[in-house]
């Protein structure tokens, strides 16, 4: 406890990483924040806000990525040992902190390594000391080893998936430390890993069971004598011994918080089966196929298996080279009115030699260049794109270059690095109508809000990649057994909470 303005570090490490991915994420997917830069990252610690004022904030170091590939260790580890060692210095120098807004995603793997961020935390924990609150924020898509849950003092994640509540998440955990640090100290924690791994796309809370459970979870959060309850459904495309759901119920009344953790965790448990994708959802042929049979327009696809916002490597060309196939797109085919869009898909060398020759012959100027399958060419090699370049820009903060190249009547976004497309204005900003196309096809999952708003209809492609919604046929075989849906049971689990 402080009785003055106490002093709290901000510092983490945020990445979602499929092993099922080649894609490593190295420095370049990273982007590094530090000091002032860093506080100012969180809009609930700007000027004037109340959390703002409330304590003293210093940012250490926060490394963010787009979600990728396993991260090197010496990456992981060199982020890691800054941390620890910019938080023992200035300890050295202005005193112990009160607190840690420790800010991680819950899902990165690191290569040669298990629960990476457990190892993160207890970093921090040595350099701190014990004195100091940590308070952890996650994406519920994470995994919470019991290491990671001890050394939090408090834990929380998100409850809405698609995430529109990643800002609201953080303020919680900052709002609680501060509370915490305030009176009360280090709460109980009743921790239960519950074996199911389903993927985001089964788990949405814009449907059931996933809407009435997370309403649950946001119930027990406001009882008298809890602190904070999350639930996370883990994240389906590691194949780790801690990747399956976990709930963590914190607070002061150890018999409610035992209690509810329990009851949360059997409800979860008892509609495993009753999980099921939030839209309808098929192979390439079928969504294609209904698509083109649809009046709705325009009708998003979601090129599920090289979702980058998922782990994926994103250049998986398989879904695209079908597209290219396609007689409804094609410029000599009867149906040549048919339109599409396809997002997107980087490959630098490619994105360059088409920036050259619009350069050299400006709009219009006609390319034939292989693409893609630079990275993950499990599923299919590159591509031959010959077509008509529409639009070249540069500087784009996440793809670098962004080429729009026409093929028929398929228009296909080739950039020079990963870009997730989940805005209208991704789209407008390169002179795209995706509102008077027929059929786009974004990589992705779940749409999120902007696409989920501009589609009129949208189905959800089961393909390949590293992020496959098929969980089964990716062949995880170090996860504990048993974990469903990927073990048969002999008997029901046990679903007692350990209080820590």
């Amino acid at each position: 406890m402080t009785s003055t303005r106490p002093r709290v570090a901000i510092a983490g490490m945020s990445i979602e990483s499929s092993t099922f991915s080649p894609h490593r994420s190295g420095w370049e997917a990273f982007t590094l924040r530090r000091g002032d830069e860093l506080v100012a990252h969180y809009p609930f610690l700007a000027d004037g806000a109340p959390l703002r004022d409330a304590a003293g904030w210093t940012g250490v170091l926060h490394a963010r990525s787009l979600p990728g590939g396993a991260v090197p260790a010496d990456v992981y580890e060199s982020v890691r040992d800054e941390i620890v060692a910019t938080l023992r210095a200035q300890q050295a120098e202005h005193g112990p902190y009160d607190g840690v807004l420790l800010d991680i995603h819950g899902a990165m793997t690191v290569v040669g390594r298990d629960d990476a961020e457990a190892d993160l935390a207890a970093a921090v924990r040595a350099a701190v000391g014990p004195g100091t609150l940590i308070s952890t924020t996650t994406d519920l898509h994470g995994n919470v080893p019991r290491e990671l849950a001890e050394v939090s003092d408090l834990i929380t994640c998100y409850r809405m998936a698609p995430h529109e509540d990643v800002w609201e998440t953080r303020e919680r955990a900052a709002g609680n430390l501060l509370s915490r640090l305030r009176s009360g100290g280090a709460p109980k924690k009743a921790w239960l890993q519950v074996p199911v791994l389903l993927p985001g796309e089964k788990t949405s809370t814009r449907i059931e069971p996933a809407a009435s459970i997370y309403a649950d979870v946001a119930r027990v959060a406001e009882l008298p004598g809890v602190v904070d309850a999350a639930l996370w459904v883990g994240y389906a495309w590691a194949d780790e011994p801690s990747c399956r759901a976990v709930v963590v119920v914190t607070g002061d009344d150890e018999e409610l918080i035992v209690r509810e953790a329990e009851r949360l965790g059997r409800r979860y448990w008892d509609a495993r089966d009753e999980f099921a994708f939030v839209a309808p959802a098929a192979p390439y042929e079928e969504c294609v196929a209904t698509a083109l049979a649809s009046e709705q327009r325009p009708y998003f696809l979601s090129d599920s298996g090289d979702n980058p916002t998922a782990g994926g490597a994103g250049d998986v060309t398989w879904t695209l080279a079908r597209l290219l196939a396609e007689p409804a797109f094609a410029a000599t085919s009867e149906a040549s009115s048919r339109t599409a869009i396809y997002a997107s898909l980087p490959d630098a060398a490619a994105a360059r030699e088409v920036a050259k020759a619009w350069a050299e012959h400006g709009a219009g100027a006609e390319v034939d260049v292989e693409a893609g399958a630079r990275v993950d060419d499990g599923p299919h090699g590159p591509v031959r794109l010959r077509g008509v370049v529409e639009h070249v820009s540069e500087g784009d903060p996440d793809a670098g270059i962004v080429t729009v190249v026409r093929v028929g009547g398929l228009r296909v976004i080739l950039t020079e690095r990963r870009k997730p497309y989940h805005l209208e204005s991704d789209f407008t900003s390169i002179g795209l109508d995706p509102r008077g196309t027929d059929v786009v096809v974004v990589k992705i999952g779940y749409l999120e809000p902007d696409l989920y708003d501009m589609a009129a209809d949208w189905m959800l492609m089961l393909t390949p990649g590293g992020v496959d919604q098929d969980l089964l046929r990716l062949g995880h075989h170090r996860l504990t057994d048993p974990t469903h849906p990927f073990h048969e049971f002999e008997s029901e689990p046990n679903l007692t909470p350990t209080l820590l």
